[in-house]
């Protein structure tokens, strides 16, 4: 009867999952959960997604132009969510990513929480609490209510975060803080090792076009290495760079294609500012590039000091100087990289996977 009891306890649960973007959107909603939604049907619990975007509007959001459509489309999100408030009592957990909406004060979060009484999981992997806008684009951040998170981490039930320094934030304001890194399906999609013994010697990065600043600090390291060496600076994003780089070669970042495009890397960068909001980084960049056997040259900010250790399967460069020597360490050994690589890889699956970290996700549903 225990059993049975047991059973029927599993098949009842249910979450709504509220996040910014449709599914496949964005890769911080890929790599924080999506990629466990199976998990969840095999442990009998059903789901439902609701996007603020919708399918059309995320397509558009970044290109120039489409005013009228991108206005109806944050509209359209803004009466969605409305309506899913209506649904909300249905459902056992609703699982929210970030924010419900992107500006605007935490109503959604406040009713689900005090007025309708749900269990809310609360997930993010960035320094959400942070202005992290221009001078020109101050008044984005009051419409953004940054502060609004602290708020959304006192109603929930847990709090889900990517690394220790966002976990610290999140305890001041919960005691049922679960450290949830982002992870990497090295089963079904990083499932390949880089072959390092290529005719090209290549240096790549990929990233939204949002963390594209970070490149600029390194510009002229790769500028000063074009007359030492023969090279090709590859880059992976949804917008082409302006950097004016002899070597730099831009492709656009394709779902399909992405591990064929990564693989073409011999080694991958990841440069940080010394800053808040790069303590909150999760070290995704990083995190691709080493489940591909690619040794990642990263700045020692946040989380990335623990990712890479330096000299065994990447780098920790701190200055200028040191992303130059440790390039040119690796350009010519492509035995050294691929021990490094091996070893990068590994020691994804041991920490950073979907499997090794499964029954932690899962767990924040108990």
């Amino acid at each position: 009867m225990l059993l049975i009891g047991m059973l029927l306890e599993r098949k009842t649960k249910s979450v709504m999952i509220i996040a910014p973007y449709p599914k496949n959107g964005a890769p911080g909603q890929r790599f924080r959960y999506e990629q466990y939604l199976s998990f969840l049907e095999q442990e009998s619990i059903s789901y439902t997604y609701y996007s603020f975007l919708d399918t059309n509007t995320n397509s558009i959001l970044y290109q120039q132009g489409y005013y009228l459509k991108k206005i109806a489309g944050v509209l359209t999100g803004f009466f969605n969510r409305i309506r899913l408030l209506f649904k909300v009592p249905s459902y056992d957990f609703v699982f929210i990513f970030r924010e419900a909406t992107p500006v605007g004060p935490p109503v959604i979060e406040w009713v689900i929480a005090k007025v309708l009484k749900k269990k809310i999981i609360y997930d993010f992997d960035d320094a959400i609490w942070l202005p992290n806008t221009s001078e020109a684009n101050k008044i984005a951040a009051y419409l953004k209510f940054n502060s609004k998170v602290s708020s959304i981490c006192k109603w929930a039930y847990k709090v889900s975060c990517g690394n220790r320094y966002l976990c610290a934030y999140a305890s001041k304001f919960n005691n049922k803080v679960v450290l949830n890194p982002t992870t990497i399906d090295t089963i079904n999609h990083h499932n390949r090792i880089k072959n390092q013994h290529s005719d090209k010697f290549i240096i790549g990065w990929t990233g939204t076009h949002s963390t594209m600043i970070y490149l600029a600090e390194i510009v002229p390291v790769l500028e000063k290495l074009e007359e030492k060496l023969e090279f090709k600076f590859l880059i992976i994003s949804n917008k082409e760079p302006d950097f004016k780089l002899k070597s730099l070669e831009y492709r656009q970042w394709r779902e399909e294609s992405e591990i064929d495009d990564l693989l073409e890397f011999n080694i991958g960068l990841m440069p940080l500012t010394h800053d808040q909001w790069s303590e909150g980084k999760c070290g995704f960049k990083a995190l691709q590039y080493m489940a591909l056997g690619i040794p990642a040259l990263v700045s020692p900010v946040g989380v990335n000091k623990e990712i890479v250790s330096h000299g065994y399967d990447g780098f920790l460069c701190s200055t200028l100087e040191d992303w130059e020597k440790y390039i040119l360490e690796l350009c010519t050994d492509a035995i050294r990289r691929e021990e490094m690589g091996r070893k990068a890889q590994s020691k994804i699956e041991l920490k950073y996977s979907v499997n090794s970290n499964k029954f932690n996700f899962l767990d924040l549903f108990n």
